[in-house]
């Protein structure tokens, strides 16, 4: 079932990413006074609660509208202004109580009046009495029923903004509508490197802007596409550079929205520029994703440009290389613009997430273990290590519990080793494998090293 769509549009600053989050519960869209942070079409589900029960929307957050872009990208971000407007069920047109009425206000009137969808007029920032008391010029911009006067930032009056929209919105049943994604493919990797380009080309639409200027996107984009009979979410995130050549909070908020996006995915596409050397950027993305036992695919984008001669074997050889404690992740080579090995990408990525799910029995698990000791024991300087029993606490990431009679004595060689033959005996061979060591002097003894 398709969700109705609901976009929100106003002139820049008038507070309408602040609005989209307070609607979808989450920090999803970034809030900064600088006009023109929003270019793409920033989209989430939202659930309604009003007097007349629940309800699910698919809310677009959007660029404002008139706004000079530094980049020269303001046509761009126009475009996708105008593709929310012409797939929206209903428009929320935000207005500025405190800067009051704008030429611009009455200009984007008029061009929803000849769209002729059902609007909501909605008047923000009204943190005080006296800015309510002067809401009554916008009327003057004709949009028909009663305006509604709320604070996004403070959630004043959004529960009748709530009650409004439902009121205008299709007929349909509840929130039982809501897809629910099989599993969530996060792009990332350093500027220019294809990311925007291969979302496009997964979802099937131009759904994100691709741009030759470095920082195009700047918000983490959640976009639910149907593929192959499913559905699943993409998340296109902001292009990464070293830390220190942030040019301002905008790029600092797209910076954390990319590792936040990571640690919420189900499976993470690093992906980089073939025709180029990995940098320090990759290196550290390749570290984060390892630290944090997140599922990762390799993705050597630009494939169709290398230089005669390299093979695969020698590019994955340099890779192990380059980005240590990887080796076991698998890769994939493709040229998201010409559309070579798109869709082969998207079935091992599917094909990880499933895989970081698997469940191994206990007598299984401790068959492996067993067998893995006799070929070597653990040593530690005479003391005798013996590892008790052993079970699967988790999956995705796959996590296993040793108990042991002193867990101080188990290092993490012995733990890559015993990594190394749980890849060979199941089928975790391309995910990261956890583990946690518990002894009867520690309840929860822990090693974040995974062995590697």
């Amino acid at each position: 079932m398709t969700l109705p769509k609901v976009a929100i549009v106003g002139r820049p600053n008038v507070g309408k990413s602040t609005l989209f989050n307070r609607l979808t519960g989450s920090r999803i869209a970034i809030v900064e006074p600088t006009p023109g942070v929003t270019r793409d079409r920033v989209t989430a589900v939202a659930r309604l609660r009003g007097q007349e029960g629940a309800r699910a929307v698919e809310l677009t957050d959007t660029g404002g509208i008139g706004i000079v872009d530094r980049d020269d990208l303001g046509p761009v971000v126009e475009r996708e202004i105008q593709r929310a407007l012409e797939s929206a069920d209903l428009i929320l047109f935000v207005v500025d109580a405190r800067a009051g009425l704008a030429p611009a206000d009455a200009e984007i009137a008029q061009r929803l009046r000849v769209l002729a969808k059902p609007t909501l007029l909605v008047i923000n920032k009204v943190e005080s009495e006296r800015l309510g008391w002067e809401t009554d010029e916008f009327r003057r911009l004709g949009i028909k029923g009663e305006p509604l006067v709320i604070s996004a930032q403070n959630g004043e009056g959004i529960h009748e903004l709530a009650d409004a929209m439902m009121a205008l919105l299709p007929d349909a049943q509840g929130e039982e509508g809501v897809p629910i994604p099989n599993f969530m493919l996060a792009i990332v990797g350093r500027r220019n490197a294809g990311k925007s380009t291969l979302v496009n080309a997964l979802a099937g639409e131009e759904r994100v802007i691709v741009s030759p200027v470095a920082g195009t996107t700047r918000d983490a984009l959640d976009i639910v596409v149907q593929r192959d009979g499913e559905s699943f979410t993409l998340v296109d995130t902001a292009g990464v550079r070293k830390p220190n050549k942030h040019d301002d909070a905008i790029e600092f908020f797209s910076f954390a929205r990319s590792y936040r996006a990571m640690r919420r995915a189900d499976v993470v596409l690093l992906m980089f520029d073939a025709t180029e050397r990995i940098s320090q950027v990759e290196k550290r993305l390749a570290r984060y994703v390892r630290d944090h036992y997140r599922v990762v695919l390799l993705g050597a984008n630009k494939w169709d440009l290398v230089r005669a001669g390299l093979e695969p074997e020698d590019f994955r050889a340099y890779l192990d290389q380059e980005l240590p404690g990887l080796s076991y992740a698998p890769i994939t080579f493709l040229s998201a613009k010409n559309g070579l090995n798109v869709d082969g990408t998207f079935r091992l990525a599917r094909e990880l997430a499933a895989k970081a799910r698997t469940r191994i029995s206990t007598s299984e698990l401790n068959r492996i273990v067993e067998k893995a000791v006799e070929s070597r024991s653990p040593s530690a300087k005479g003391q005798r290590v013996k590892i008790q029993y052993a079970t699967q606490a988790e999956s995705a990431p796959p996590t296993f519990v040793l108990f042991v009679n002193d867990a101080k004595l188990i290092g993490k060689d012995y733990l890559r080793y015993l990594e190394n033959r749980l890849r060979e005996r199941t089928e975790l061979s391309e995910v990261p494998i956890r583990f946690v060591v518990r002894d009867k002097n520690q309840s929860a003894h822990e090693d974040s090293r995974s062995g590697r």
